[in-house]
């Protein structure tokens, strides 16, 4: 199957050359090309059932890696399944305007952050507001920076259970059935909230800006490019709530870890261009899913637009499941509406329990390791003080 790791593979090196590219993009370029290769080291395994051998290499676990997500997204949900309630549950997504997004490229954390942060307040605000809902709720919200087609479209996934505790904490107050927060007074608020934020940031000098958007440096350049952001909508958007919470797990588990593109909708390359599905969500039906050919050097810009700040968590929890309170919250929720503990495994159990990690292709027998292969040596240049 083709992989993003073989473009990078085959014109990386090239177009490395003629392009700058930040560290943590050339990092991600990296262990993409090195991922379950033998750089990287190994394991041989032997079947313990049809005594088949085979060679798996070691993966690269870095998240924007198409690769490596999956294992990833099974450990996060095995530790979220036991904080699911017996309650209606709604998907909110909160999307910037294409002009905000076309700044956020040069100000990732800051601006992503006020998104995450902005967003999770208006929830919060509309919720906690007796005409609406009169309730204290939490929410689980993913940052996604892509559109189908590559582009830069910052948004974020939200979860909220449907209901929220009341100010006392003493009692459950659930949402009308199949219906959370007007989706209008969401955005009006959202859009104030983050335009004050976001001249903020500006007024501190926290914000760049380069190219054709170099002007707005100027305070007043900047107040007069977002006047018209005041007055225009901004998309948030409501889903009817999941069926059950088996679904919130599904949903969870191929939104949570996604990265920019998937290798499944890889279709062809030929050395100089990359084709691949995209779905246009302008159109309906089976006219949505189209493919699209772009250069190679084209292709891998695009999906490098999207690698994240280091260290920047682009899962995060707020309210009654921000993580200092979350199972203390859960727990008090559960008893007000009736219902037994959820199981609370442990994360390390769920990674490193006694279940076997390898499994024969063949005959489905576990896979034991009979040696390691270790990992390449990387040629490091000698420290600057001995070079002559």
């Amino acid at each position: 199957m083709l992989e993003v790791a073989d473009i990078f593979r085959a014109c990386g090196p090239t177009w490395r050359s003629t392009v700058a590219l930040s560290l943590g993009q050339l990092k991600v370029m990296s262990a993409i090309e090195q991922c379950r290769s033998a750089a990287l080291g190994g394991h041989v395994l032997r079947c313990s059932g049809c005594s088949r051998t085979e060679i798996a290499y070691n993966s690269c676990r870095n998240r924007h890696c198409p690769k490596c997500q999956a294992s990833a997204a099974r450990r996060w949900l095995e530790a979220r399944e036991a904080d699911l309630l017996p309650v209606e549950y709604y998907h909110v997504v909160f999307t910037l305007p294409a002009v905000i997004s076309a700044i956020a490229w040069y100000n990732k954390r800051i601006i992503y952050g006020l998104l995450f942060d902005i967003a999770a307040e208006t929830l919060r605000a509309i919720a906690a507001d007796p005409r609406h809902l009169g309730a204290d709720i939490g929410a689980t919200l993913v940052l996604h920076t892509w559109g189908s087609a590559l582009t830069h479209h910052p948004h974020v996934h939200g979860i909220v259970p449907g209901g929220g505790l009341s100010a006392n904490g003493g009692r459950w107050i659930a949402c009308r059935p199949g219906f959370f927060l007007p989706v209008r007074v969401l955005s009006r608020l959202f859009r104030r909230r983050f335009l004050e934020a976001l001249t903020d940031a500006h007024q501190r000098g926290r914000l760049q800006f380069f190219g054709e958007y170099s002007g707005l440096a100027d305070p007043a350049t900047f107040a007069r490019w977002l006047a018209p952001l005041r007055a225009c909508e901004w998309f948030v958007y409501a889903k009817r709530p999941f069926a059950g919470p088996e679904a919130v797990l599904a949903y969870l588990s191929r939104y949570t870890h996604r990265v920019a593109i998937s290798n499944q909708r890889l279709l062809a390359f030929d050395g100089r261009s990359v084709s691949f599905r995209w779905k246009d969500y302008r159109e309906k039906g089976r006219t949505r899913y189209k493919a699209m050919t772009l250069e190679s050097s084209e292709f891998m810009r695009r999906f490098l637009l999207h690698v994240l700040p280091a260290g920047f968590h682009r899962i995060r929890h707020y309210g009654l499941l921000a993580n200092p309170v979350r199972r203390t919250n859960l727990a008090r929720i559960r008893t007000l509406l009736g219902v037994a503990p959820g199981l609370c495994p442990s994360p390390h159990d769920a990674i490193t329990g006694d279940r076997p990690t390898f499994f024969c292709r063949h005959c489905g027998a576990p896979m034991l390791v009979i040696d390691i292969l270790t990992r390449t040596v990387p040629i490091r240049a000698p420290p600057k003080a001995a070079q002559r």
